[in-house]
This record gives C-alpha cells, sequence and structure tokens, in this order.
C-alpha cells in the first residue's frame, strides 16, 4: 500500500531533480470487499483507527485465502490511518513480510519498493537492516550543551515516520491527515493544492534512491491512491519549506498547517501499549508522536515499507466528500 508501517518513512530524492520512487501502475482506488467483516473490531474513534479483538496476523498469513485476507487489510489501513492488534504471536519474519511482500504488493505499491533502511540502523544488527529498534535509548543518549536548547512542546515531534515498555506512559497518537485536510476552507485548501514542500528524508530503501542527499520534494496535498483521498502531507519534523512561497509567508502557513494537526484532539487517536501488540499505520496519511512521559525503558521494532512516489491528483475527493459526510463546523462552546 502507499506507505504502511508495523511502521513508514517515505519517498525521497533531491530537491533540483525528479523524485525516484517510482508511481503506482494504477492509481484507481481501491475496493473494499468485506473479507475481514467477520473478525469483531471496534473503531477507535469517529475519523481515525480501528482495533481487532481476537485477530491474529499470524493466522492471517497462514489463511487459505491469505491474499485476499491481506489486501482488505491494506485498503482498510489507508481508510482508517492505524489499525491495532493486541498480544501478537508474530514472529519477525512474518513481521516483515505482512507490510512488505503482503500489504504493499497486494495493494498495487511499485514493485522496486521494498523495505526501509533506516539511516540510524546498525550494519550488524542481528535484527537485520529492514528491522529499525525503536528505544528510548537513543534518546537519552544524546547530549545537548544546553537544555534549554530543546523545545519543551511535546507537539515538536509530530511526524511522518512494543516489546519493552514503562509500567504508565509511552502512549502514542496518530493524526488523520485526511481530517486535517477537510478542517481547512474551501478556498484554503485549494489555495494549497499543487504546491510543494520540501522535507527532510533520507533515500534508502528503493534501488533507485542514491547519494547522500537528504531532501525531497513533495506536495503539500498529497492523494492517497488506496482511497483517492486528499490529505495535508506535512509535518513539524520534515517539513521545511513550501517553495512557492516566500519563507516568511511558507513559515506563517506552514505553522498554521501544524496547530490544524496538533491542536485538534478529535481528529487524534491515542494508542496504550500491552506486550506484543502491533500497529500498522498508513505513513502516506497520517502523522504521529510518542508521549514522553515515561522515565523507564521503552523499545520495540518497526519494519517500514515504502510506498510510491507522493502526488497530487486534481481529481481525487476528500474523505468527507467521498463518504458523504458533512464538514465539521465549530460554532463555539457547547
Amino acid at each position: 500500500m502507499s506507505n504502511t508501517q508495523t511502521s513508514t518513512r517515505t519517498d525521497t530524492g533531491h530537491p533540483e531533480k525528479p523524485l525516484t520512487l517510482s508511481v503506482r501502475a494504477s492509481t484507481l482506488p481501491l475496493q473494499p470487499t468485506g473479507a475481514l467483516d467477520k473478525f469483531e473490531f471496534i473503531e477507535s474513534t469517529p475519523v481515525i483507527g480501528r482495533e481487532y479483538k481476537n485477530v491474529q496476523l499470524s493466522d492471517l498469513l497462514k489463511a487459505d485465502n491469505s491474499d485476499e485476507l491481506i489486501r482488505e487489510l491494506a485498503i482498510i489501513i489507508s481508510q482508517r490511518n492505524v489499525v491495532f492488534f493486541r498480544n501478537q504471536d508474530i514472529n519477525i519474519e512474518q513481521q516483515k513480510l505482512v507490510p512488505w511482500q503482503q500489504l504493499g504488493i497486494l495493494s498495487g505499491r511499485p514493485k522496486e519498493s521494498g523495505l526501509h533502511i533506516h539511516p540510524t540502523t546498525r550494519p550488524s544488527s542481528e535484527l537485520g537492516l529492514e528491522i529499525t529498534v525503536i528505544t528510548s535509548q537513543n534518546d537519552r543518549s544524546k547530549i545537548y550543551e544546553d537544555a534549554l536548547d530543546i523545545s519543551q512542546f511535546a507537539s515538536r515531534e509530530w511526524h511522518t515516520d512494543g516489546h519493552t515498555l514503562p509500567p504508565l506512559g509511552g502512549d502514542t497518537l496518530w493524526a488523520s491527515s485526511y481530517e486535517a485536510y477537510d478542517r481547512l476552507s474551501p478556498s484554503f485548501a485549494k489555495f494549497l493544492e499543487g504546491l510543494t514542500a520540501v522535507h527532510d528524508a533520507r533515500p534508502t530503501g528503493n534501488p533507485e534512491n542514491i547519494g547522500l542527499d537528504l531532501t525531497a520534494i513533495h506536495p503539500v496535498i498529497r492523494t492517497n491512491p488506496v482511497t483517492g483521498w486528499k490529505g495535508l502531507f506535512v509535518s513539524k519534523s520534515f517539513t521545511r519549506r513550501i517553495l512557492e512561497l516566500t519563507k516568511d509567508e511558507s513559515d506563517f502557513v506552514l505553522d498554521y498547517l501544524n496547530r490544524v494537526i496538533t491542536e485538534n484532539h478529535d481528529l487524534q487517536v491515542r494508542f496504550n501499549w500491552k506486550q506484543n501488540d502491533v500497529a500498522i499505520w498508513a505513513n502516506s496519511s497520517t502523522v504521529h508522536n510518542v508521549t514522553r512521559d515515561y522515565d523507564e525503558h521503552r523499545e520495540g521494532n518497526r519494519v517500514v515499507s515504502l510506498g510510491e512516489r507522493p502526488y497530487f491528483d486534481p481529481a481525487s475527493q476528500s474523505r468527507r466528500e467521498a463518504l458523504g459526510l458533512k464538514k465539521r463546523v465549530f460554532w463555539g462552546q457547547a
């Protein structure tokens, strides 16, 4: 699918050159078949998140109709942004298989896009280059000349990007890029469509991505090819500059767009991790952030499937438009 994570990082290239990740063979939205409707689930919020009760991903991989089930899961992840599975027995090799060979291929990702190799992964990692260990120890190893140089707002780390858990804390929040787009006025949304922005990234994981350049140019409004829905594709951590605007204009607009994502709690979902839980999300249509309210060790494994080159289709719809839902309008305090 277009970028999944049990994790996802995306698409890179040189600011002065065409992006190097491939475009999907087809950009026609995929339609759900109901293949997973027999399994019990709950919607985490009205706009984002779904949790399946008593479903093992390993069983889906071994089922006779595995391709049908995994393809359906790819569509649901793209529609709901993030899907949660509790207490999984999935092993490392199966964890790599789910987002890459199954979710990605069955939902039409380019054949060139494999698993992402994170730039911080050590070549000697016993789990292999394609498994990223997310650990709080990395944060504690950073040495700052002055702690006052670090932003103290938790919202600073929202970005498009467990087996050891603290007894309390360490939740992860995801925000829906679809709903963020739908919060914009029609005139402002139209203004943003077609604009492009510079992102910080690293060109690894796709054989067409070579060199040491850390930046890429992506559309500010991105179309998810699995759903055909528009989403706001910016984040505090990676988006640096809107190219068609002056620096002052760009800073002003990006500040507002990031506030739409971080200050609207009703387009977010918060997940409290338990042992062996798995979250799979579409980084093309979400941003996420960890809640750093713990002192104990926190660690988990992440597998990242690369997707397609980000694009904007002027004919695409917003999520609310596609589902026949009214835009949210706030008339003051309840």
